[in-house]
């Protein structure tokens, strides 16, 4: 895979940095799992293919622990606000001394500096900071988070992950590891890179939910259908926009153009109507020679087996029956595969992730009576 060879330590955080870590390991990453050893959730979550040990940072041993890790590490993953690995030694400066090859990642949700370094925050406080937020929700409603994906998943996580990609590619020519900062603030932003440069355009000039993308066109909205399911309509260019009225059996001459602003409300009226009075599973077999952007809206328990995604393989599921998406993109030489074994144990590897970094048996022993570290192995079945 084509990120085999590289170790990774993440240190236990939410959704964010899990799914930083998610990645790499999806691609091939050796990524070990930092728990704490009393966890504060009672189980982890994104920890697909990864080893955990429980370790206590807080205590000087444990710090030297995660000292000794780091400097025979590729990268680090850090999710604590600014100043928390300093006040244990753990920091930047400490850590790429030990080892100068380290990428230490930062992930956090307003950056390392800045008044709000330290603030706390979750996905819909960093989407409204980064501006996103208020161009997202419908016409004369309040703003809307859509769940927590775009700023921690999207503006966080992913381009975590990106970042370290960037600098473990740099590395090859330097030899030297670097700092990431990333936060969720600026790479929500980033992400939405295309609302900014689009302002001139005048896809944005009127209020939030009467614009083209924004629900408020006709043509770019979901529908509901007469057995309670939706279809999502998307037919923006004039000759996907032709396929969508021969669909629904309207004349566009007897109907205003499409890029009549004003009669928007209107039509979607009408579309709403038209659409109600057939299945979803109907709107799907009258477009499915079409080129108009109608597809239906699938739900969860169900994508899986949705023709396209089937054959495509595009869902995976685990040795839990669990179903998950596959890790993407798909690389031609390198693909990622990733684990269907079930996710550990917090301190399920400790004893062996110590031993592999150099720690002997008796060092392990005393760091488990002194409460510095957990071990939880597997136990037997029968």
């Amino acid at each position: 895979m084509a990120l085999s060879g590289i170790r990774v330590l993440e240190l236990a955080g939410l959704a964010p940095a899990p799914y930083c870590g998610m990645i790499l390991a999806d691609f091939g990453a050796k990524v070990v799992c930092v728990d704490r050893t009393v966890p504060v959730m009672a189980s982890a979550m994104l920890t697909r293919g990864k080893q955990s040990i429980a370790l206590n940072i807080k205590k000087p041993e444990g710090a030297a622990v995660l000292k000794k890790l780091s400097s025979k590490s590729d990268v680090l993953i850090e999710p604590f606000r600014k100043g928390v690995m300093e006040s244990l030694g753990l920091g930047p400066v400490e850590l790429l001394r030990e080892n100068p090859r380290l990428i230490y990642a930062r992930l956090t949700g307003y950056g390392q500096s800045g008044p709000f370094a330290k603030a706390a925050g979750h996905d819909i406080n960093y989407l409204a900071m980064s501006g996103l937020l208020s161009r997202l929700g419908r016409k004369e409603e309040n703003p809307y988070a859509p769940l927590n994906l775009v700023a921690d998943f999207g503006g966080g996580g992913l381009m975590c992950a990106m970042g370290i990609l960037m600098a473990l590619f740099e590395r090859t020519k330097s030899g030297l590891g670097q700092v990431i900062d990333a936060n969720m603030v600026e790479g929500t932003a980033y992400l939405g890179s295309f609302v900014w440069q689009s302002q001139s355009l005048g896809i944005w000039s009127r209020l939030r939910g009467e614009n083209l993308l924004d629900t408020g066109a006709h043509f770019y909205e979901t529908y509901k259908t007469s057995d309670g399911k939706f279809v999502a309509v998307g037919a923006i260019e004039p000759q996907f926009y032709e396929q969508l009225l021969k669909g629904l059996c309207l004349d566009p001459s007897k109907l205003s153009p499409q890029m009549s602003v004003s009669d928007w409300p209107e039509m979607k009226k009408t579309f709403a109507n038209i659409f109600s009075k057939k299945t979803q599973a109907e709107w799907c077999q009258i477009f499915a020679e079409k080129d108009a952007c109608v597809t239906p809206v699938l739900d969860i328990d169900e994508v899986s087996e949705h023709q396209h995604n089937k054959e495509r393989g595009s869902f995976v599921t685990n040795d839990q029956g669990e179903v998950t998406p596959r890790p993407a993109p798909r690389l031609s030489r390198t693909p990622a595969n990733p684990s269907f074994s079930r996710d550990p144990f917090v301190g399920e590897h400790t004893e062996l992730v110590l031993s592999e970094f150099g720690f002997k048996k008796e060092e392990i022993a005393q760091l488990k009576s002194s409460g510095v570290i957990e071990c939880c192995p597997p136990k037997s079945n029968l």
